[in-house]
């Protein structure tokens, strides 16, 4: 058995004899008398990229919590090297050589990088106590392997969801596992970084690993994949070569019919007066410098796209403008030809803004409470008495947001930690869209979430567009520029690297300003 706590050297192989050969056979799971996984059996080898599809809520992550040992399955039999197992923990699991890397971050806010990273296998002298010059040096060692620059002694919580990703990334790789299982990896990510990750993967599988890679991204599928399987609603729905498929097999697959994703094209007039206006904006943070000196216009009914790679300051400049960063700026901000200065999100709101954060799960919902009591919050402020808002009121605003952006649902009480990534994405748009803001700003507005969900949040988008509501479009994926934005600017290091119209977004031109330091 490998030991689980060094990292696999550049070129070092798992011998033939030690790569894993897991099979699932007939596995099936239930909640309470409802099936979500049904009859399902599975391969994955050593040396192989296999990825899985499907929709939320198909049963990717059920599949993923047995394997992993997080629950045991309620009916079929795992076995590892033709033996049967039955883990009753995911500590089993990690013996038998299974890592997994979670979408949803499973970091200690208060804890350091290099603690995160090296969580449950800290040296230690004597086996006592923590060497802890030994777990920088490794921690550094760990993130300098797979090409991520971070400062080793920064509370994670410091860190933006992006920077937090690469921590739980380093922390999987760390362990020399037989079988990684990474879920939605590069959700996060930039371009730039997603490539570096591709390459990690790409070497891992060279070295002997069983890489069960979980994506939405097709472009990531065709890129690295061997082998991908496909499910829906709990069914294994089949299994590809990746060589014999195309996008649009593995889109009906997912979905059950076809989904075309075209860019959305409208004409905003030339003329039309800036509803949003910036002009040589400056912030700090940290003590250090994130925005800098920075101008552009935002039109009535456009979509102005915010590219950059991770830490160029696409969320730093939302959250400015939207006076969630307090008063550590300089510039001016103009609402409707109006100065603004917000130093609180308040402020925003009040001036017509709405801000729909990169972290759903942590900063947009809660997940404990219902549609109705999600989609009240923001309205508490503007249209509540001593903060108190009626039950009919409550019901009224759930139920806009519920047939105005086609949130599948049971009602307006239904627990938003029960939908999927899709619905709970729409149940920030719509708690939002209640506050009937002017200028609406999106932060990574699909990250997690499938191809069929991203097809309507992209439609719904340009349909408020339609209408007359301005969008600054935040995100790591350079398809979604292309598929939904008017125009865009290109941010590195900070600063304004280059405007680009919808006829001159490539994926050349905005990698090629995105890294102009």
């Amino acid at each position: 058995m490998p030991s689980m706590n060094k990292i696999i050297a550049p070129g070092e192989s798992i011998s033939t004899e030690s790569r894993i050969d897991l099979t699932l056979e007939n596995i099936g799971m239930s909640y309470s008398g409802v099936s979500v996984l049904r009859g399902v059996d599975l391969r994955f080898a050593g040396g192989e990229i296999h990825t899985l599809m499907g929709e939320n809520g198909a049963g990717k992550s059920t599949l993923v919590k047995i394997i992993s040992g997080v629950q045991a399955p309620t009916s079929g039999q795992i076995s590892i090297d033709g033996r049967p197992v039955s883990f009753t923990s995911p500590k089993e699991a990690e013996h038998s050589g299974i890592a997994i890397m979670h979408q949803e971050l499973s970091l200690v806010p208060e804890l350091t990088v290099a603690e995160n990273v090296m969580l449950g296998h800290e040296p230690k002298f004597g086996g006592l106590v923590i060497d802890r010059k030994s777990l920088r040096a490794q921690a550094s060692a760990a993130l300098a392997r797979f090409g991520f620059k971070l400062d080793v002694d920064t509370p994670v919580k410091k860190l933006r969801v992006g920077e937090q990703q690469l921590v739980e990334i380093a922390r999987a790789l760390l362990m020399d596992a037989r079988l990684l299982i990474m879920d939605e990896p590069t959700s996060a990510l930039s371009q730039t970084e997603a490539d570096i990750l591709m390459e990690v993967v790409r070497d891992l599988a060279l070295q002997g690993v069983a890489i069960v890679y979980i994506s939405h991204r097709m472009d990531e599928v065709f890129e690295i994949s061997d082998r991908v399987t496909v499910l829906r609603d709990g069914n294994l729905i089949g299994t590809r070569l990746v060589a014999d498929t195309t996008s649009a097999d593995l889109i009906r697959m997912m979905v059950g019919r076809s989904v075309e994703i075209d860019p959305i094209t409208r004409k905003v007039p030339a003329s039309c007066e800036p509803v949003l206006k910036v002009s040589n904006l400056n912030a700090h943070a940290g003590g250090r410098q994130v925005l800098q000196d920075i101008s552009f216009d935002l039109k009535k009914g456009e979509v102005l796209g915010i590219g950059g790679l991770l830490g160029s300051g696409r969320t730093e400049l939302l959250e400015t403008i939207f006076g969630a960063r307090g008063n550590n700026h300089e510039g001016r901000i103009e609402i409707h030809g109006r100065a603004l200065r917000p130093t609180t999100p308040a402020d925003g709101v009040r001036a017509g803004l709405a801000l729909i954060t990169e972290d759903r799960k942590g900063n947009g919902l809660l997940l404990n409470r219902s549609i109705a009591d999600n989609v009240i919050l923001p309205l508490l402020p503007l249209k509540s008495r001593f903060g108190l808002t009626s039950s009919e009121q409550r019901e009224r605003e759930a139920m806009t947001a519920i047939e105005r952006l086609r949130i599948v649902a049971r009602g307006p009480e239904h627990i938003v930690g029960r939908l999927s990534g899709g619905n709970q994405q729409k149940v920030v748009l719509g708690k939002w869209l209640a506050t009937e803001p002017s200028i609406l700003l999106l932060d990574e507005p699909t990250r997690g979430i499938d191809i069929g969900a991203k097809d309507e949040i992209y439609n719904l988008i340009g349909e408020l567009a339609d209408k007359g509501l301005s969008v600054l479009f935040a995100s790591s994926e350079i398809s979604e520029f292309l598929a939904v934005c008017d125009r865009m600017i290109v941010l590195c290091e900070g600063r304004v690297t280059g405007t680009l119209n919808k006829q001159e977004m490539t994926v050349e031109s905005i990698k090629e300003l995105a890294m102009q330091f």
